[in-house]
């Protein structure tokens, strides 16, 4: 279904929101992303998360961004996908990057609205509700009348580009949180826009995820040129989000192209998946490796792909009225190596992203659990034999639920690009995460031995 049209609630004003997590291995200040559509991120380091482990010095992190087009990317024809997309992304790393090469992390948002039009928002709001009491009383041509308007402002919110003045959503920066929880690792962060392609996906669900995928490819083919040999259309690139001067961070010969992790939400979660699938090793840039991917509530890919041969992570919430996929399930009697599954007990589909959450006041942010009957509880989405199914659940807040997130992350990528093992028991849940809401997360482990 093109664009499909959710009710968006009205805007709110932004207002910085931060908590101090308190888990193990992810301490960071986690902070709602308030900043309007108009503000960009700075390239200035900022003061690293506080460290616990005395194992992982924090580091202080520095952010950039490039963007070479809002339609620099078309997918390979033969995909036969319709539509381009921007080649844009944030971009966190070690305000010292030092000597060494660092492990590179790419990120993908999923579909959600592309621009920032609070007053299509409004109208799109109150044309919904005027519809549904037109079908109410019977009165269909006033409803029809209402649905065109429904639609017209839907156009609006999902185009692109975007209008003249008009600002985009930037749901790559959606993941600053936990962007900057691995920059103060020592991984170099790259979370990729998506924009076009959410503009354009609609009627095109066999070959979305491809596209997906394919937009992946490009972003590790520039980044395989810039760190092999500092050339490529990246060079010179990366800019200050605020200011627009050129950032004089030297990526050459310092990111490991051959020790790669992806992240994905959503439907950028399904473009991971589709990416990892045992059927794309063949389309992956030449001296790229992918070691390991984490899938934030994926949606099902189109071919439901064979996973079996690089580590995966998947989490998901009992309130999430989107998720669809089930890789885990699907690849556990085939795989090869370690995969994962978290469950978050009132968890919902939003919080993983700060821009698409309600403390952020964007246009479009919203709470896509349905309450429950009782305060501070949703309803559970998933039927089955477990007795909590389909009953009130304990929510999880947006800062409770980065928290979790971050926590598993970091570990992860820990585990899998820097080869500490350590932190396998906390991935398999053997070992707790302190500080973490008790009895929340449910983990699944299959060693594919």
């Amino acid at each position: 279904m093109k664009n499909p049209t959710r009710r968006a609630g009205r805007a709110r004003p932004a207002a910085p929101v931060c908590a101090l997590a308190l888990s193990a291995l992810s301490a960071l200040s986690v902070c709602a992303l308030t900043a309007p559509a108009t503000a960009a991120p700075a390239t200035t380091a900022s003061a690293p998360p506080p460290a616990r482990l005395t194992d992982v010095p924090a580091t202080a992190v520095a952010q950039a961004r490039y963007d070479l087009g809002d339609q620099a990317f078309t997918p390979p024809a033969a995909l036969g996908y319709e539509g381009r997309s921007e080649l844009a992304a944030d971009v966190y790393y070690p305000a010292r990057l030092g000597t060494g090469r660092h492990p590179l992390v790419l990120m993908q948002h999923g579909s959600w609205e592309t621009c920032a039009d609070a007053a299509a928002e409004t109208d799109h709001a109150a044309a919904e509700a005027a519809r549904d009491r037109a079908e109410k009383a019977g009165d269909e041509a006033e409803a029809a009348r209402q649905q065109a308007i429904v639609e017209r402002t839907s156009a609006r919110l999902w185009a692109w580009p975007c209008a003249p003045g008009t600002a985009q959503i930037p749901s790559s920066s959606g993941y600053d949180y936990l962007a900057r929880a691995l920059a103060g690792r020592g991984f170099v962060v790259v979370s990729v826009g998506a924009n076009g392609i959410n503009a354009t996906a609609g009627g095109q669900a066999d070959t979305v995820y491809r596209a997906r995928a394919a937009l992946i490819d490009e972003h590790l083919r520039m980044w395989q040129r810039l760190a092999g040999s500092g050339d490529g259309p990246l060079r010179g690139a990366l800019t200050d989000g605020r200011t627009g001067a050129p950032v004089k961070a030297d990526f050459h010969g310092r990111v490991d192209l051959g020790d790669v992790g992806l992240l994905g939400h959503s439907m950028g979660g399904g473009g991971v998946m589709q990416e990892i699938a045992d059927s794309s090793r063949a389309h992956w840039p030449a001296g790229v490796g992918i070691k390991a991917a984490f899938a934030l509530a994926p949606t099902a890919t189109w071919d439901n792909d064979p996973v079996t041969s690089t580590p995966f992570a998947v989490m998901w919430g009992t309130c999430d009225q989107v998720n669809t996929g089930s890789f885990f399930e699907q690849n556990r009697a085939a795989n090869r190596v370690p995969i994962y599954k978290y469950t978050l007990t009132g968890g919902n589909h939003d919080f993983y992203n700060g821009q698409w959450s309600p403390s952020s006041g964007q246009v479009a942010s919203r709470d896509d659990a349905v309450p429950g009957v009782r305060p501070g509880t949703c309803r559970s989405q998933y039927g089955g034999q477990d007795p909590q199914d389909q009953q009130d659940q304990s929510r999880l807040t947006e800062r409770e639920q980065r928290l979790i997130t971050t926590d598993r992350v970091t570990a992860f990528f820990e585990r899998f690009l820097r080869g500490r093992t350590d932190r396998q028991p906390y991935l398999t849940g053997t070992r707790p995460f302190p500080g973490e809401p008790a009895g929340v997360v449910t983990s699944a482990y299959d060693a594919g031995d």
